[in-house]
C-alpha cells in the first residue's frame, strides 16, 4: 500500500515485539512477520518496506484470518495517527527525536485480547520474566502460523477460549502467578465487549478495560498504545516510565505526579512523547545490581 508519508517501519511496528523470543513476531532484513490471532481466526502478516523507510509498504497475509489482518495494515503503520496539534518544540529533546523521525506515527492492530493478555503477564514482574512466560505459553497453548510462519517458527496466540483452559499449574511454570492468571481468565472470558473497545471512545474504552478485577491505568495504557492506537496514553504505574521521560527531559528522575505535570503542555500526544523519548534509547543511567525482583508498579489495579 501507498502511505501518506515515507514509514520507518521497524520504529512504528516494533512496540508490538514482546521481547527477542517473542513466538508472534519476527524481524529479518526485509521487513517483519507477525502471527495474529484475528477475529476472522489465526493470521501470518508480513509487512516489507524498501530501505526500511518508504511510502510504500507491501504486506501479505496467509490464514483465515488473512483479509482481516489486510484491512487493519493502514492503522498498524499509523495511518489513522493524527500528529496535527503536536508541538515538539516545546523541548530541544522532543523536537530532535521528532525531527529523526518525522514519519512515526502510533500503530493500531485492533487486537484489544491479544495486546491485554501480554500486558497482563507483563504485570509485576521483569521484562525478561514476562517475556519468557509469555513465550512459554503461546509455544504449548497457542498453534504455528499459518502459510511460510509454521516453517519461520511463528506462533499465533491461543484463542479466549485457549487461554481460559490452561491448567492452573502451566501458569505457574510460566512463572505466572495466581493474581495475574485470573486476571486474563476472567478478562477472555469477556473477549467480545473487549473487542468493542476499537469503536469506542477512548473514555469509554478505558472505562470498559479497567472495570476489569486486576486491569489498572498502566495495563489499560499498554493497550490503548498497542490495539487502539491512542496517541495520549502514558504508561502511568511503571518503574521505569517515569523516571526515565522526568531525568530525560529535567535531568532529574522522577514521580508519575512530576511526569504528569511536565506532560501537561503536550496533552493529547503525551504518549508520543513518551515512545519518542523511547525511540531515542533516552533512559537515565543505571547504578548498582540489576533487579531481580519485580519492576512495575503498583501491585494491585495496574
Amino acid at each position: 500500500m501507498r502511505c501518506s508519508r515515507p514509514v520507518p517501519l521497524g520504529a512504528v511496528v516494533g512496540i508490538l515485539r514482546r521481547g527477542a523470543g517473542d513466538p508472534t513476531s519476527r524481524r529479518d532484513e526485509r521487513g517483519w512477520w507477525f502471527g495474529w490471532r484475528t477475529p476472522d481466526g489465526p493470521a501470518t502478516l508480513r509487512l516489507e518496506a524498501p530501505g526500511g523507510v518508504s511510502e510504500v509498504v507491501r504486506a501479505s497475509a496467509w490464514g483465515v484470518g488473512a483479509g482481516w489482518a489486510l484491512e487493519q495494515v493502514p492503522g498498524l503503520l499509523g495511518e489513522h495517527d493524527d500528529p496535527s496539534g503536536f508541538e515538539p518544540a516545546l523541548h530541544p529533546l522532543v523536537r530532535d527525536e521528532w525531527r529523526r523521525r518525522p514519519g512515526w506515527r502510533v500503530p493500531r492492530t485492533g487486537l484489544v485480547t491479544q495486546a491485554l493478555v501480554a500486558s497482563v503477564i507483563e504485570q509485576k514482574v521483569t521484562g525478561k520474566e514476562a517475556f519468557a512466560g509469555y513465550r512459554r505459553l503461546v509455544r504449548r497453548f497457542g498453534e504455528p502460523a499459518p502459510g511460510p510462519g509454521e516453517a519461520l517458527h511463528l506462533a499465533v496466540p491461543p484463542s479466549p477460549a485457549g487461554w481460559a483452559a490452561v491448567p492452573s499449574w502451566e501458569w505457574l511454570a510460566a512463572g505466572v502467578d495466581g493474581a495475574r492468571s485470573r486476571t486474563v481468565v476472567q478478562a477472555v472470558r469477556r473477549a467480545g465487549r473487549l473487542e468493542e473497545c476499537v469503536s469506542m471512545s477512548a473514555d469509554a474504552a478505558r472505562a470498559r478495560l479497567t472495570a476489569l478485577p486486576g486491569v489498572g491505568r498502566w495495563t489499560w495504557a499498554e493497550v490503548a498504545q498497542r490495539a487502539l492506537g491512542l496517541a495520549d496514553e502514558v504508561s502511568f504505574g511503571d518503574y521505569h516510565v517515569a523516571k526515565d521521560m522526568t531525568w530525560a527531559l529535567t535531568g532529574t528522575p522522577a514521580d508519575d505526579d512530576a511526569l504528569a505535570a511536565l506532560l501537561e503542555p503536550w496533552v493529547g500526544h503525551r504518549y508520543r512523547v513518551q515512545r519518542l523519548l523511547e525511540l531515542g534509547g533516552h533512559h537515565r543511567p543505571r547504578r548498582g545490581p540489576r533487579m531481580s525482583t519485580p519492576t512495575h508498579l503498583p501491585t494491585r489495579g495496574r
